[in-house]
């Protein structure tokens, strides 16, 4: 009765860390090597004694259909799988009582901060609409949980000072390359690590890449981040597609670890004493934009942005500007 639960439990957490294996030869495995056991929910902790977790992995595969990446999915069963440690019970059985426990637990052992809270709402909130809309459910426990009231900060992007500052710490050809193309184009750090030299129209200097939820958008290039592109390619020596590719050999494309380093590099080697990382460059390229006049709409689309109130909280107008404003009109 348990054992198919157990596979699919282990078969759907192995996938996750390693989604590029054959679901079916693996399922194959486990079922080979558990077949000579009698699997009691009392005798082992590997027992699943709820279909939660097996709803869990139909969800997570939908939603990877949907165009999810892999870190967010890694990230949404990491939260799932803890809740469903905790209830053990079967979806149809869980209670607006137990998601409330189970935030009231989570929140005292873990200090979350109200943001994480809300994430963490959100997450049950998606599964269980899910499970709603499938039929699996008849009514969401979650629709009863309130939202969380999350502090509303200013992000506050660089000044031209402090960029000017930033471009200073600057010496490679790659790190020159590297911190136009982030203020530039404003892309995610997901999106520059993927991004190969034949995306590129240099003519109109331009390219497009592929953002949340799979969604293709064109960003641009600016004259100052063209030059150091180019400068930086024609010293490169490898055979690398990848717009931003790696020193050591075999040459291949920087991953988002590794340009978050690159951008400590500049931090260190420059006078700016704030912290820095890629998408503060994000924010200062949308600030300064809309500062300069740009159009919200505009900013909208080049962020690639759904709703133009995301747009808002990532372009606050800076001090300077608003008093510049002020002054302009009295």
């Amino acid at each position: 009765m348990y054992e198919n639960e157990v596979v699919v439990n282990i078969v759907g957490n192995i996938l996750l860390e390693y989604p590029g294996l054959d679901q079916s030869v693996l399922r194959a495995i486990v079922e080979k090597a558990i077949y000579d056991f009698d699997i009691q929910p009392k005798s082992t902790e590997l027992a699943v004694i709820s279909d939660m977790r097996d709803k869990i992995m139909m969800y997570l595969a939908t939603k990877k259909l949907d165009g999810l990446s892999d870190k967010t999915l890694k990230n949404y069963a990491i939260h799932l799988n803890r809740f469903a440690n905790y209830v053990h019970k079967d979806v149809k059985d869980v209670t607006t009582m137990d998601i409330r426990v189970f935030l009231a637990d989570l929140l005292k052992n873990n200090n979350l901060k109200n943001s994480s809270l809300e994430s963490e709402k959100s997450i049950l909130k998606s599964f269980f609409n899910w499970l709603e809309d499938e039929e699996y459910i008849t009514k969401s426990p979650a629709r009863k949980i309130k939202p969380t009231k999350v502090e509303s900060r200013i992000r506050e992007a660089l000044t031209m000072k402090e960029l000017e500052l930033l471009r200073m710490g600057a010496k490679t050809l790659r790190q020159k390359a590297l911190l136009e193309f982030l203020y530039s184009t404003g892309c995610r750090l997901d999106e520059v690590a993927k991004v190969k030299i034949n995306d590129i129209d240099w003519q109109n200097q331009r390219l497009d890449v592929i953002g949340k939820g799979n969604k293709e958008r064109t960003v641009y290039l600016s004259a100052v981040a063209q030059v150091h592109i180019i400068r930086y390619l024609k010293s490169r020596n490898d055979t690398c597609e990848y717009l931003f590719a790696t020193t050591r050999r075999p040459v291949r494309n920087m991953g988002n670890r590794a340009i978050e380093r690159e951008l400590d590099k500049i931090k260190e080697h420059s006078d700016l004493e704030r912290n820095v990382f890629p998408h503060l460059l994000r924010h200062t390229a949308a600030t300064h934009w809309l500062n300069s006049g740009m159009d919200l709409t505009v900013v909208q689309e080049i962020l690639g942005h759904e709703q133009a109130s995301t747009t808002q909280i990532y372009a606050q107008l800076s001090n300077t500007e608003v008093e510049h404003q002020f002054r302009k009109y009295n």
